[in-house]
Protein backbone atom coordinates (compact mmCIF):
# COMPACT_ATOMS: atom_id res chain seq x y z
CA UNK A 1 0.00 0.00 0.00
CA UNK A 2 1.27 3.46 -0.86
CA UNK A 3 2.08 5.89 1.90
CA UNK A 4 -0.19 8.82 1.26
CA UNK A 5 -0.15 12.16 2.96
CA UNK A 6 -3.13 13.18 5.00
CA UNK A 7 -4.73 16.47 4.13
CA UNK A 8 -3.30 18.01 7.32
CA UNK A 9 0.20 16.84 6.41
CA UNK A 10 -0.19 18.21 2.89
CA UNK A 11 -1.33 21.56 4.30
CA UNK A 12 1.57 21.70 6.79
CA UNK A 13 4.11 20.96 4.05
CA UNK A 14 2.53 23.49 1.69
CA UNK A 15 2.41 26.23 4.32
CA UNK A 16 6.01 25.49 5.30
CA UNK A 17 7.20 25.65 1.70
CA UNK A 18 5.51 29.01 1.14
CA UNK A 19 7.05 30.34 4.37
CA UNK A 20 10.49 29.09 3.32
CA UNK A 21 10.09 30.53 -0.18
CA UNK A 22 9.09 33.86 1.27
CA UNK A 23 11.97 33.89 3.77
CA UNK A 24 14.57 33.19 1.08
CA UNK A 25 13.27 35.54 -1.61
CA UNK A 26 12.53 38.37 0.82
CA UNK A 27 16.09 38.06 2.18
CA UNK A 28 17.47 38.37 -1.36
CA UNK A 29 15.25 41.37 -2.11
CA UNK A 30 16.30 43.16 1.10
CA UNK A 31 19.99 42.47 0.51
CA UNK A 32 19.82 43.75 -3.07
CA UNK A 33 17.85 46.83 -2.00
CA UNK A 34 20.36 47.85 0.67
CA UNK A 35 23.41 47.96 -1.59
CA UNK A 36 24.45 49.72 -4.77
CA UNK A 37 22.10 52.12 -6.51
CA UNK A 38 18.99 50.96 -4.61
CA UNK A 39 19.94 51.77 -1.01
CA UNK A 40 18.38 55.25 -0.89
CA UNK A 41 15.18 54.65 -2.86
CA UNK A 42 11.88 55.97 -1.49
CA UNK A 43 10.08 52.74 -2.37
CA UNK A 44 10.24 49.27 -0.91
CA UNK A 45 9.66 46.04 -2.77
CA UNK A 46 8.30 43.06 -0.92
CA UNK A 47 6.66 39.75 -1.78
CA UNK A 48 4.46 39.94 1.29
CA UNK A 49 1.24 40.90 -0.49
CA UNK A 50 1.70 38.30 -3.21
CA UNK A 51 2.60 35.39 -0.95
CA UNK A 52 -0.10 36.20 1.59
CA UNK A 53 -2.76 36.61 -1.13
CA UNK A 54 -1.81 33.26 -2.64
CA UNK A 55 -1.82 31.50 0.75
CA UNK A 56 -5.20 33.04 1.64
CA UNK A 57 -6.55 31.68 -1.65
CA UNK A 58 -5.03 28.25 -1.00
CA UNK A 59 -5.78 27.88 2.73
CA UNK A 60 -7.95 30.75 3.97
CA UNK A 61 -7.19 31.97 7.48
CA UNK A 62 -3.98 29.93 7.68
CA UNK A 63 -2.40 32.74 5.63
CA UNK A 64 -2.42 34.88 8.76
CA UNK A 65 0.68 32.96 9.85
CA UNK A 66 2.44 34.15 6.71
CA UNK A 67 1.20 37.72 7.16
CA UNK A 68 2.70 37.95 10.66
CA UNK A 69 5.85 36.05 9.64
CA UNK A 70 6.34 38.42 6.72
CA UNK A 71 6.28 41.40 9.06
CA UNK A 72 8.75 39.79 11.43
CA UNK A 73 11.16 38.76 8.68
CA UNK A 74 10.96 42.09 6.84
CA UNK A 75 11.80 43.94 10.05
CA UNK A 76 14.54 41.47 11.00
CA UNK A 77 16.19 41.64 7.57
CA UNK A 78 16.25 45.44 7.71
CA UNK A 79 17.51 45.43 11.32
CA UNK A 80 14.43 47.22 12.60
CA UNK A 81 13.56 48.43 16.06
CA UNK A 82 11.24 46.65 18.49
CA UNK A 83 8.29 48.92 17.64
CA UNK A 84 8.76 48.12 13.93
CA UNK A 85 8.34 44.41 14.65
CA UNK A 86 4.93 45.20 16.16
CA UNK A 87 3.99 47.59 13.35
CA UNK A 88 4.76 45.13 10.56
CA UNK A 89 3.70 41.85 12.19
CA UNK A 90 0.48 43.09 13.82
CA UNK A 91 -0.28 45.53 11.00
CA UNK A 92 -0.09 42.80 8.37
CA UNK A 93 -2.70 40.81 10.28
CA UNK A 94 -5.38 43.36 9.38
CA UNK A 95 -5.32 41.70 5.95
CA UNK A 96 -7.20 38.80 7.56
CA UNK A 97 -10.31 40.96 7.06
CA UNK A 98 -10.14 40.09 3.36
CA UNK A 99 -10.58 36.36 4.06
CA UNK A 100 -14.27 36.41 5.11
CA UNK A 101 -15.09 38.27 1.90
CA UNK A 102 -13.09 35.71 -0.09
CA UNK A 103 -14.93 32.85 1.59
CA UNK A 104 -18.36 34.45 1.28
CA UNK A 105 -17.90 35.33 -2.38
CA UNK A 106 -16.32 31.95 -3.11
CA UNK A 107 -12.70 31.29 -3.90
CA UNK A 108 -13.40 30.03 -7.42
CA UNK A 109 -15.50 33.09 -8.24
CA UNK A 110 -12.76 35.39 -6.95
CA UNK A 111 -10.02 33.45 -8.72
CA UNK A 112 -11.78 33.38 -12.07
CA UNK A 113 -13.65 36.68 -11.87
CA UNK A 114 -13.01 39.41 -14.38
CA UNK A 115 -11.98 41.93 -11.72
CA UNK A 116 -12.13 40.01 -8.45
CA UNK A 117 -8.81 38.23 -9.05
CA UNK A 118 -7.30 41.74 -9.09
CA UNK A 119 -9.39 43.27 -6.31
CA UNK A 120 -8.65 40.57 -3.74
CA UNK A 121 -4.83 40.95 -3.65
CA UNK A 122 -5.26 44.72 -3.89
CA UNK A 123 -7.47 44.59 -0.79
CA UNK A 124 -4.91 42.40 0.99
CA UNK A 125 -2.14 44.94 0.27
CA UNK A 126 -4.23 47.94 1.27
CA UNK A 127 -5.39 46.28 4.49
CA UNK A 128 -1.77 45.49 5.40
CA UNK A 129 -0.77 49.09 4.79
CA UNK A 130 -3.75 50.34 6.77
CA UNK A 131 -2.90 47.94 9.60
CA UNK A 132 0.70 49.12 9.70
CA UNK A 133 -0.42 52.75 9.72
CA UNK A 134 -2.92 52.09 12.53
CA UNK A 135 -0.39 50.25 14.71
CA UNK A 136 2.17 52.97 14.05
CA UNK A 137 -0.28 55.67 15.15
CA UNK A 138 -1.29 53.61 18.20
CA UNK A 139 2.39 53.41 19.19
CA UNK A 140 2.75 57.18 18.96
CA UNK A 141 3.94 57.53 15.37
CA UNK A 142 3.24 60.59 13.28
CA UNK A 143 0.47 60.91 10.71
CA UNK A 144 3.03 61.54 7.95
CA UNK A 145 4.89 58.39 8.99
CA UNK A 146 1.64 56.42 8.92
CA UNK A 147 0.74 57.63 5.43
CA UNK A 148 4.23 56.65 4.33
CA UNK A 149 3.23 52.99 4.53
CA UNK A 150 0.93 53.56 1.55
CA UNK A 151 3.33 55.55 -0.60
CA UNK A 152 6.52 53.57 -0.02
CA UNK A 153 4.75 50.25 -0.61
CA UNK A 154 3.06 51.21 -3.88
CA UNK A 155 5.66 49.34 -5.93
CA UNK A 156 5.11 46.22 -3.80
CA UNK A 157 1.41 46.44 -4.61
CA UNK A 158 2.17 46.52 -8.33
CA UNK A 159 4.48 43.50 -7.93
CA UNK A 160 1.73 41.71 -5.99
CA UNK A 161 -0.78 42.21 -8.79
CA UNK A 162 1.69 41.01 -11.44
CA UNK A 163 2.66 37.94 -9.40
CA UNK A 164 -0.97 37.01 -8.70
CA UNK A 165 -1.82 37.53 -12.38
CA UNK A 166 0.93 35.03 -13.27
CA UNK A 167 0.06 32.63 -10.42
CA UNK A 168 -3.57 32.35 -11.43
CA UNK A 169 -2.46 31.09 -14.84
CA UNK A 170 -0.38 28.28 -13.29
CA UNK A 171 -2.34 25.13 -12.52
CA UNK A 172 -3.20 24.85 -8.83
CA UNK A 173 -1.10 27.74 -7.54
CA UNK A 174 -3.79 30.40 -7.01
CA UNK A 175 -6.52 27.89 -6.17
CA UNK A 176 -8.18 26.55 -3.05
CA UNK A 177 -6.24 23.37 -2.32
CA UNK A 178 -9.29 21.23 -1.45
CA UNK A 179 -10.77 22.19 -4.80
CA UNK A 180 -7.46 21.54 -6.54
CA UNK A 181 -6.93 18.09 -5.02
CA UNK A 182 -10.49 17.03 -5.80
CA UNK A 183 -10.14 18.30 -9.36
CA UNK A 184 -6.87 16.40 -9.84
CA UNK A 185 -8.41 13.24 -8.38
CA UNK A 186 -11.41 13.49 -10.74
CA UNK A 187 -9.10 13.99 -13.71
CA UNK A 188 -7.05 10.93 -12.71
CA UNK A 189 -10.19 8.80 -12.34
CA UNK A 190 -11.42 9.88 -15.78
CA UNK A 191 -8.08 8.89 -17.32
CA UNK A 192 -8.09 5.39 -15.76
Amino acid sequence: MKNQLTFSQYRAIDLSLFALMFAIFEFIIVKVSTVGPFWDQAYTVSLTGAIVSIVYMRWGYWGGIHAALAGLLFTFYYGGRLDQYAIYAAGNLLSLLAVPILLKKGKEIVRNGRFSWFLFPLAVCLLMQLGRAAVSLALGGSLSGATGFFTTDSLSTVFTLVIVWIARRLDGIYEDQKHYLLRIQEEQEENE
